[in-house]
């Protein structure tokens, strides 16, 4: 069976950096109690008896905490197998029914939040907040019923992207999208010929 290795991700160290205190200044009440947990929820599905020629799907659904140090929220004692979904078929838009549970649990850390510890025998109020997802494209398109096969795959660009559809075949081309996030003074973003249509 393969396994999924994972090295500290400088994704989730500037996640953290650039919208945590963002969601500390929102919520203040969560940011001053250090028992309060926020979490990032990641999908991944992988077929593991490709290999030998059986068609078979399993979706890995892992929760990191992440208010630990940046070297131990990648580490695997604090990677969380919550769930995993098997089939012989791909989840597809399905996969809110799996999640649904999942969903109800965290929402209830997040309104209830009762928790004993049991060193000091006292009973606190632990929250937890899902702050994020991390998961490729298609994966974003079945849990967020988005479709990231059109012009508008891009959610975060919606409709001020470059994509265009194909004249003879309907099919949505991403060529040269990537040029707008460059700054106007590089020479190659206004010249035609880097690109199949005029600026």
């Amino acid at each position: 069976m393969p396994t999924i290795k994972r090295k500290s991700d400088p994704c989730a160290i500037r996640l953290v950096q650039r919208y945590g205190g963002i969601f500390d200044r929102t919520y203040t009440d969560f940011a001053v109690e250090p028992h309060n947990i926020r979490l990032c929820l990641c999908m991944n599905g992988l077929a593991p008896h490709r290999q030998y020629g059986r068609m078979y799907s399993c979706w890995l659904v892992i929760l990191t905490p992440y208010n630990l140090p940046p070297r131990m929220c990648m580490s695997s004692e604090y990677i969380f197998l919550t769930m995993v979904i098997p089939g012989f078929f791909n989840p597809k838009h399905l996969i809110d029914v799996y999640l649904e549970q999942l969903i109800e649990e965290l929402q209830n850390l997040w309104h209830v939040g009762m928790m004993q510890d049991n060193a000091k025998n006292e009973i606190f109020t632990m929250r937890a907040a899902l702050m994020w997802t991390v998961n490729d494209l298609p994966a974003y398109g079945m849990a967020f019923v988005w479709s990231t096969a059109s012009v508008m795959g891009c959610s975060v660009c919606m409709d001020v992207t470059r994509a265009f559809y194909l004249q003879n075949g309907r099919k949505a081309w991403y060529f040269d999208c990537h040029r707008q996030f460059l700054p106007r003074t590089i020479r190659t973003v206004g010249t035609k010929t880097h690109s199949l249509r005029i600026e």
